[in-house]
């Protein structure tokens, strides 16, 4: 009974954690949960539906001018897409490379529909480090996969095709409120077994919901480079700590929430990206981060080991962003330069 008390404690505070819900447009988040959605749905359901009759190398003919419409019209997202090139290729970034940038976004969107139509005969993609992520799954326990937005996530269901591991199962720690519009129709046209399970964050079952999920040996997987504060009068313990690491050159905001889950479930932490190479090419790539699942250690050590996390997660971004600069597309006030 003790035992049980403990764990419901934990799970209260991994709640508190990883649920606050950005409360409004303030300056350490950015302002990225409200920003406005830049979609038409009448847009979205004709090229959805063009991917579907005319094909992917048809539909990629509209990739073009829909990336320098935003390049030429979207200025905020300009702005932080020229601040973000400058520190990932250097000063000689320029308009060809926020193109390039926004092209990659625009394949990689255009992909997903065909990702989640289990299409995968269409794409050349690779797979390393997935032999750690196979040894959890066949030994029934469940990990925390944290990606970024780089690249695909949907390409993780490559694995699926190209492994033995047709039973791993994948559920999405997201704000759902976030892109509805493009959500919603991916999700009509996905096939039943590749439709992405959501757990939603800011529900009050959420995280009993996500440990039954892990220890039913399914994989929990959030993208964690953008922080989610919660109000400023909530106390410190409702939320993740912000941390301020140095990030391509610049003091940058991060959040240890998805890292404190891990600790108190006692779960695994890999880091995930499905990197897009141009063309038909992805490579799906796992790095483990770190293991919360051994014997419970004092708190001093655990928020080290805590702290250690998020810096290796900030180091493997950066390493991918200066490799693959035109794959992170995170087109926010990342930085917090408008703020200041």
């Amino acid at each position: 009974m003790k035992h049980a008390d403990v764990e419901a404690r934990a799970l209260k505070e991994a709640a508190r954690a990883g649920e606050a819900a950005p409360n409004g447009e303030r300056g350490e988040s950015g302002g990225w949960a409200h920003a406005p959605e830049r979609s038409n749905m009448l847009a979205l359901r004709f090229i959805v539906g063009m991917a579907l009759v005319c094909g992917r190398h048809v539909t990629r003919l509209l990739l073009p001018p829909i990336a320098l419409y935003f390049l030429l019209f979207a200025p905020a997202q300009r702005r932080h897409i020229k601040r973000y090139l400058f520190r990932a290729i250097g000063p000689q970034a320029g308009w060809v490379d926020g193109f390039r940038l926004l092209y990659a976004f625009a394949s990689t969107v255009l992909d997903r529909v065909y990702f989640l139509r289990g299409r995968m005969d269409l794409f050349k993609v690779s797979i390393e480090g997935n032999v750690s992520i196979e040894s959890e799954i066949a030994q029934g326990r469940g990990a925390f996969l944290l990606g970024a937005h780089v690249g695909s996530f949907e390409a993780l269901g490559a694995c699926k095709q190209q492994t033995h591991q047709r039973n791993l199962r994948l559920a999405m720690l997201m704000y759902p409120d976030n892109a509805q519009r493009i959500t919603a129709i991916l999700n009509a046209i996905a096939v039943p077994e590749l439709r992405p399970h959501v757990i939603a964050l800011g529900r009050p079952h959420s995280m009993l919901e996500l440990r039954d999920w892990l220890d039913g040996g399914g994989l929990g997987g959030m993208l964690a480079d953008r922080t989610l504060p919660g109000s400023e009068d909530q106390p410190a313990h409702q939320r993740g700590n912000n941390i301020v690491l140095p990030f391509l050159g610049q003091p940058a905001v991060f959040n240890d929430g998805p890292f404190r889950l891990a600790a108190l479930l006692r779960r695994k932490v890999f880091f995930m990206a499905g990197l897009y190479g141009g063309g038909a090419r992805y490579d799906v790539r796992f790095d483990p981060l770190a293991d919360f699942g051994e014997a419970v250690c004092s708190p001093a050590e655990r928020e080290m080991r805590i702290r250690a996390a998020v810096e290796a997660y900030v180091a493997r971004l950066e390493a991918l962003c200066r490799a693959y600069p035109y794959n992170w597309f995170n087109f926010h006030d990342f930085w917090l330069e408008d703020a200041a």
